[in-house]
């Protein structure tokens, strides 16, 4: 962390938890086996739900066929298409997307029918006994075959296949590229990749006939949009149904937003009255994906001659499934965030949404912004090269001068981004290494940023944008209720840190319940980096409003102003008075007097100045903070295999203020190693709209043993409108670590390779190319 961190104004012996390296809360419970996981839930008297999923990529339906199914003794319930004629998704804008598909498949995989019977084998025998009929389609896996002239339809209402196409321009472009004493362009291709969460989907539900009520747990980020999804398919009034988030093993964007086996799960408890479990298989879980769309990017710089931008013109085309839900805010996120990093007097985005028939891609983690930072990083390493300029000098060159507002409605008012690129120029030792490492050695760097919370919320409704509750009752204990979902990240933790702080107290005396639609407050989930900002701000407040109410108690009891009450925790004093002074407990009980129990509650909403411009799309890319990280990579590369082995790793995040740096440090490490897996290995791919090995082994995602050491320095910029001046910190460095890595493995072998995954065969491939073109090169010389 920075050796001059803001410091927390505290009374002299005040607890401090804030700041402080603090391990998660509820750690013990899942480094024991304690913690229950979806699939770990009581399954007793639960029938065996599963999915009968379409063999064919893009089929009309002729006949679906259930009733031999039906008969097999045992089986309790089916349902299909006809079970649900209402869709959903994320967007209300957006939702095409039907529980079980109706008319149409649209890709292999995609729910059909479903079945609730007493065991695993009955239910598996009653799938072998569905039969359906189909008219096959043309089957389109990639976007530019799906946009291709006479390409059929996926949606009957979009024409040449675009879910959604976006065009925006900000300054002068084509002055600004005319002033220009440089101007480069690049094309490059990133490969689909999906989350690798840890635990396959899974979820129980159960349907009381008798009140007609249903209760739903599941694995998810957003469990206030999977409410209102289900209620929505099931045509229930929202309060006849409980969701329950239990433990999860990530997300990572998977599980933020409703998915189909959620619904199908609903319909199968009401189908069969009673109560049912679904497990996905891990090959399941791939299908119903929501990971980050394969995305071709053109990306176009100019500069002067000093390396200061003049403009920049992106062109970015994502091939994103078979319907629409979050595509339409993924095309927008992709052009937003070219702002808000660096200072470009003009830009131009054109971004196009295609419908392929592959599974529906998502918000993966560095939502929209990955690719095209990875586009943009390496051109700018390019260009700097051909102008002679040290790459993390041309990046000084453009450095925003904070605050401001940014050409397309962006403010921004904490900047740490100039203190990342110092540390990691000095902890990688740029200067010295860069450029003179041993051949198949290098040494390449890139930045990236984003933001702390969408500031407009996906559903409005005009209710804050967080909430949280605090009880505090007779047993001086507080309980933190919170509908934020704690997916793995901590944010229970640090909602426990920010009361306790405010209070004074130790966790010892603090409870976080989460995510229990009954009990715990509407979140709108975890999502975009937006609890810790968001949710953190609205406890903050809640714990102002406790600790006023005790002061009051206290000043009450002690016959003083509560102007002159002085909060220390678990004692309160009289500042004026030595000696005058009283318990925590005994000043509960003296503000339960008259009124019992105590609940308060905090609030917290994006004020409309964060929330963007007014041109079409300005509600995706605003935020009240942004996170800024500059990343070293040193790699290895094998010149007889191509493999790219990664070295070290230097990373500087500005997070704001780490409210527990343990925490922070993880996350970091974290967003980081998943943008190794997209960089080297990872990648989803289709044989005629089959998906080629969606299992943890042809998948490729690193493991323990391609580790390479990461070295963290937090940065704190002290965000002036966070809780204690904290801001995202898990998102903002994965987006810098590919084009890192590409910038490494140039230096290492000199030969640009744009497209993403950099695998073995990629490299090689690039090689035997520059070893043809360098000798054929020269025979022409000759």
């Amino acid at each position: 962390m920075s050796a001059d961190r803001p410091a927390i104004a505290r009374p002299a012996g005040k607890n401090a938890l804030i700041g402080e390296r603090t391990p998660l809360i509820d750690g013990a419970e899942k480094v024991s086996g304690v913690a229950k996981y979806p699939a770990d839930l009581d399954a007793t008297g639960a029938l065996v739900g599963r999915i009968y999923r379409s063999p064919y990529g893009h089929a009309e339906i002729i006949n679906l066929d259930v009733e031999a199914a039906r008969k097999i003794p045992g089986v309790v319930a089916i349902v299909t298409g006809d079970d649900c004629d209402v869709t959903y998704g994320i967007l209300p804008v957006a939702q095409n997307e039907y529980p079980l598909a109706r008319g149409k498949v649209r890709y292999r995989g995609e729910p059909v029918a479903a079945v609730a019977a007493i065991d695993e084998a009955t239910a598996e025998a009653a799938l072998r006994a569905i039969v359906m009929e189909v008219n096959e389609l043309p089957i389109y896996d990639r976007s530019e075959d799906s946009r291709a002239p006479g390409a059929a339809l996926l949606h009957d209402d979009k024409p040449d296949n675009l879910e959604r196409s976006v065009h925006t321009e900000f300054g002068d472009v084509a002055t600004e590229f005319a002033n220009a004493d440089i101007v480069r362009e690049a094309v490059h291709d990133c490969a689909e990749v999906t989350q690798m969460h840890m635990d396959p989907h899974a979820g129980i539900a159960e349907y009381d006939v008798e009140r007609h009520r249903l209760l739903l747990q599941s694995a998810t980020q957003v469990p206030y949009y999977v409410h209102l999804m289900v209620a929505q398919c099931m045509k229930m009034d929202k309060s006849s149904i409980r969701v329950i988030k239990p433990f999860i093993g990530g997300g990572f964007g998977a599980r933020t937003e409703t998915l189909n086996y959620e619904l199908v799960l609903c319909l199968l408890a009401r189908a069969a009255k009673g109560k049912v479990r679904i497990k996905l298989s891990r090959e399941e879980t791939f299908f119903t994906h929501r990971g980050r769309p394969r995305t071709k990017i053109n990306m176009k710089i100019g500069m002067k001659k000093d390396g200061r931008f003049t403009a920049c013109e992106c062109t970015v085309e994502q091939s994103g499934g078979g319907y629409g839900g979050y595509g339409i805010v993924t095309i927008l996120y992709a052009g937003a965030l070219l702002n808000a990093i660096y200072d470009i007097p003009a830009v131009k985005y054109d971004g196009y949404r295609v419908y392929t028939n592959t599974p529906p891609c998502g918000a993966m983690r560095g939502h929209g912004t990955v690719d095209v930072r990875h586009a943009f990083e390496t051109l700018l390493d390019k260009m700097a090269e051909e102008l002679g300029i040290d790459a993390l000098e041309l990046r000084r060159r453009n450095f925003l001068q904070t605050p401001t507002t940014t050409i397309n409605g962006i403010k921004v008012t904490s900047y740490g981004f100039p203190d990342c690129i110092d540390w990691a120029e000095e902890a990688s030792g740029w200067k010295k290494r860069h450029g003179q490492l041993p051949y198949g050695k290098g040494l390449g760097i890139a930045c990236s940023h984003y933001v702390s919370g969408a500031a407009k919320p996906v559903h409005w409704t005009g209710e804050p944008h967080a909430t949280v509750n605090l009880k505090l009752d007779y047993d001086a204990g507080v309980t933190v209720l919170t509908g934020a979902a704690d997916i793995g990240q901590g944010s229970s933790t640090i909602l426990a840190q920010v009361v306790g702080e405010v209070l004074g107290l130790g966790l010892n005396r603090i409870t976080v319940i989460a995510n229990d639609s009954r009990i715990t407050p509407k979140d709108n989930g975890s999502y975009s980096s937006r609890v810790t900002f968001m949710v953190g701000n609205a406890a903050l407040e809640a714990a102002q409003n406790l600790q006023k109410l005790l002061i009051e108690a206290a000043a009450r009891k002690m016959e003083a102003k509560p102007e002159d009450i002085e909060c220390l925790g678990e004692i309160y004093r009289v500042a004026a008075k030595q000696g005058v002074e009283m318990s925590y407990e005994d000043v509960v009980r003296e503000a339960l007097v008259d009124t019992g129990t105590i609940t308060v509650k905090g609030n917290f909403t994006v004020p409309r100045e964060y929330q963007g411009g007014k041109f079409h799309g300005a509600a995706v890319g605003p935020s009240m903070a942004y996170s800024y990280a500059a990343l070293a990579v040193e790699v290895d590369v094998d010149e007889i295999t191509g493999r790219v082995n990664i070295e070290n790793i230097w990373v500087a995040h500005d997070c704001g203020y780490a409210l527990n740096p343990l925490a922070v440090e993880g996350q970091i490490q974290g967003a980081v190693w998943m943008g190794l897996g997209q960089a080297v290995s990872e990648e989803n791919r289709y044989f005629k709209g089959l998906l080629v090995g969606p299992n943890v082994l042809d998948y490729r995602v690193p493991t323990i043993k391609d580790s390479p050491h990461i070295e963290v320095k937090i940065v704190e910029s002290n965000d002036p409108n966070g809780p204690f001046g904290a801001k995202e910190a898990s998102e903002g460095a994965l987006a810098a670590v590919l084009p890192a890595v590409a910038n490494a493995v140039y230096d290492a072998i000199g030969i640009r390779v744009d497209d993403m995954p950099l695998t073995p065969e990629r490299i090689v491939d690039a090689m035997v190319k520059h070893e043809r073109d360098t000798k054929a090169q020269r025979q022409a010389a000759q």
